[in-house]
């Protein structure tokens, strides 16, 4: 996938193996050349958004994956529930209520389209230099 393949979807069902599925996906459309950096990053917001949508949302599931031929990347994951989702600070002992934290810390970019029809969860990675951005060199 790069900035001459249009965006690549797949659509989920309800089911334990749709976080794996989207990875898998996630990872066939990646281009190594512009991606490579983001890999690990995209595959575990993909997951949490899998998730979030598996337990909150209504089926099916659209998982979107769009390049712009840079080191930048945007996924969305869409379900027919216009609830968009909460961001919670879990407690230490909590074993939900992390996702949409990790979105938040991880990316770039995030955030939420809302339609009567239901919404859009979409996350940025843009790992490509930066004005500014210096290479440390460790002595």
């Amino acid at each position: 996938m790069c900035e001459v393949t249009p965006p690549a979807w797949i659509e989920l069902s309800i089911d334990p193996q749709a976080a794996r599925t989207a990875r898998r996906f996630l990872g066939e459309q990646l281009c190594t050349v512009h991606h490579a950096t983001v890999e690990d990053e995209a595959e575990l917001l993909v997951s949490e958004l899998i998730g979030n949508g598996l337990r909150h949302g209504l089926p099916p599931l659209v998982l979107t994956v769009e390049c712009d031929g840079s080191a930048g990347l945007r996924v969305s994951v869409c379900d027919h529930d216009p609830t968009p989702p909460v961001r919670r600070d879990a407690g230490a002992d909590d074993e939900s209520g992390r996702g949409m934290g990790l979105v938040d810390l991880v990316s770039d970019d995030w955030g939420v389209e809302t339609s009567p029809a239901g919404k859009s969860v979409w996350f940025c990675l843009d790992r490509s230099p930066r004005a500014g951005d210096v290479d440390r060199v460790e002595g």
